[in-house]
This record gives structure tokens, C-alpha cells and sequence, in this order.
């Protein structure tokens, strides 16, 4: 059975760059979700500005929007009070407008896992004291 997820940047970049550490990985845990996978736009702005060095990065990013292997579900606009909320509660980590958005679609998004690098989807919760689905590599 395959799993719906949100994609994190992490990821999205390993998948896209063969020399990034957990590109295997990226490529591994894909098999294993649904299509397509939830993004939002921080998060592929982030990703299009870490791959900008690569030849075809971000014309990457745009084929997977075209194939619909990436779906962008979160509208920044309508979710303004609960992202801030967010940011307001994770200052300390900082949170990042990417990861608080990822958080939002995850609470939008019920059942969905978040594939993603990052350690800090650890700590935050979303609905302020639900722990993450996390799809993550194993710890080395």
C-alpha cells in the first residue's frame, strides 16, 4: 500500500541532485508514495534556489508540477493566522515560512506523511500536540 506525503525540501533536492548524500534514499522512499506528492510554495523556492546550480534543476521542478507528480496544496493566503501561529510558537528553533507551511499542510492534509531531512519535524506538532507522521532515512 502506497502513502500520501508532503514533500520537505531536503528531499525534493536529493531526488532531483545525484550528488546530494540522500539521493538514493529520496529515490527509494518515492516508491513508496502516492502521486502526487503535496508541496507547497516555500518550499519549492527553497528547492529551486538549491538546485539553481544544477543544468536542468529547476526545469526539474517544473516537469514534476507539469506530470503531476507534485500537486502545490496550500494557499498561503487562507492559512495566514495558523502559519503565523505557528511561527510564533516555534521561535526558538526558528521556524522557517517552508517548514510552517509544511506543518499547516500536514494538518490539512490528515493521514499524509511528511518526507523530509529536516530533525526539527521531531519537535513540532501539529493541532498543537499531535506528533508528525515522518518519513525520514534511518539514522546513521
Amino acid at each position: 500500500m502506497t502513502r500520501a506525503a508532503i514533500v520537505d525540501t531536503g528531499p525534493l533536492v536529493a531526488l532531483l541532485d545525484r550528488d546530494e548524500s540522500h539521493h538514493a534514499w529520496a529515490v527509494g522512499a518515492l516508491g513508496g508514495l502516492a502521486s502526487p506528492l503535496l508541496v507547497c510554495e516555500p518550499v519549492l523556492t527553497e528547492a529551486m534556489y538549491l538546485l539553481s546550480g544544477l543544468p536542468d534543476g529547476i526545469d526539474e521542478i517544473y516537469r514534476l508540477l507539469d506530470k503531476g507528480a507534485l500537486r502545490l496544496a496550500l494557499h498561503l493566503d487562507r492559512n495566514l493566522a495558523e502559519v503565523r501561529a505557528l511561527q510564533r510558537k516555534y521561535r526558538d528553533q526558528p521556524m522557517s515560512l517552508a517548514d510552517a507551511c509544511v506543518v499547516r499542510m500536514a494538518e490539512i492534509h490528515a493521514g499524509h506523511g511528511i518526507l523530509t531531512l529536516d530533525s526539527d519535524f521531531a519537535v513540532y506538532r501539529k493541532h498543537g500536540r499531535q506528533p508528525l507522521e515522518l518519513i525520514r532515512p534511518p539514522k546513521a
